[in-house]
């Protein structure tokens, strides 16, 4: 009798010492973040989309800029004033939509599963697991773009040597201009977070994304022609694309204000999921 209370009493004493506590700290909520980031197989898949066709339609653009030229075709206007870089740049038109629709999928993702409820009761205060997953996936997608344009541009400038077109990496405005399309494909990928954690819907959030970023520069074409100017230059795609244009037109924004511009509609975005993450169950 006296043996087996001795073997008990070590494993009862054990069972009733009280489990540590660990702090929720930020660069805790990061790490899990960054973590449930890369254990999803569409991140990897959908990342490697944007890459390729931020290369691969800026190298399209780049040899159809050389054909056109050589064959005496009539050129259209835009393309005739384009440099390497805004060609090369050309892909940040469909590398957008791979890198918004992921981050939508960050956050609205969670909720089509059901598995925002734990990170919420892991993370009673919630905003951080926000803060968390923009930056986190803002930082990813802000080197995947980057990555993306500079060697569109490398890779592409040799295609127009000779032409009016070529320029180099350290000809006036291009490196800001490709470190512009990167910081504006990442920004497009931090409104998809919000958009994702604002709708809680991933059909809603890729929805209003594809909307805002193509459907409604559109349909302000059929504005008055005297109030086109003055809207459309602050539409988000229309600013966002101020940001990484080597020389900008008269009747758009200059890179900085197109900055300014762009992440302001980027705060605002975050501003409302911040709300309604804030003051509604998940």
């Amino acid at each position: 009798m006296s043996t087996v209370t001795a073997v008990q009493a070590p494993a009862e004493s054990a069972a009733n010492e009280p489990r540590p506590v660990h702090k929720v700290t930020a660069a805790r909520v990061l790490r899990s973040e960054w973590a449930k980031l890369w254990s999803l197989r569409s991140t990897w898949i959908t990342l490697g989309l944007a890459l390729l066709f931020v290369v691969a339609f800026g190298l399209i653009s780049l040899w159809h800029y050389k054909s056109a030229l050589h064959s005496g075709h009539r050129m259209d206007p835009d393309m005739v004033t384009a440099t390497a870089a805004d060609l090369a740049l050309f892909g940040t038109n469909f590398g957008q939509l791979a890198l918004g629709v992921l981050g939508v999928l960050v956050t609205a993702g969670e909720y089509s599963t059901g598995m925002i409820r734990s990170t919420l009761v892991a993370v009673p205060t919630r905003l951080p697991v926000l803060w968390a997953k923009t930056a986190v996936y803002g930082l990813i997608a802000f080197v995947v773009a980057t990555v993306g344009v500079f060697a569109a541009f490398l890779f592409g400038h040799g295609i127009v040597a000779g032409t009016p077109a070529a320029i180099s990496l350290s000809g006036a405005g291009v490196a800001r201009s490709l470190l512009g399309g990167g910081l504006y494909l990442a920004l497009v990928g931090v409104i998809g977070v919000a958009l994702g954690a604002l709708l809680r819907s991933v059909a809603g959030g890729i929805s209003v994304l594809v909307a805002t970023l193509m459907l409604v520069p559109g349909l302000a074409e059929l504005l008055p022609t005297s109030w086109q100017n003055d809207i459309n230059r602050y539409l988000p795609s229309n600013a966002g694309g101020s940001m990484y244009t080597v020389h900008h037109a008269a009747q758009t924004l200059s890179p900085g204000a197109g900055l300014a511009v762009f992440a302001g509609w980027t705060v605002l975005a975050l501003a409302g999921a911040a709300y309604r993450l804030r003051n509604t169950d998940a």
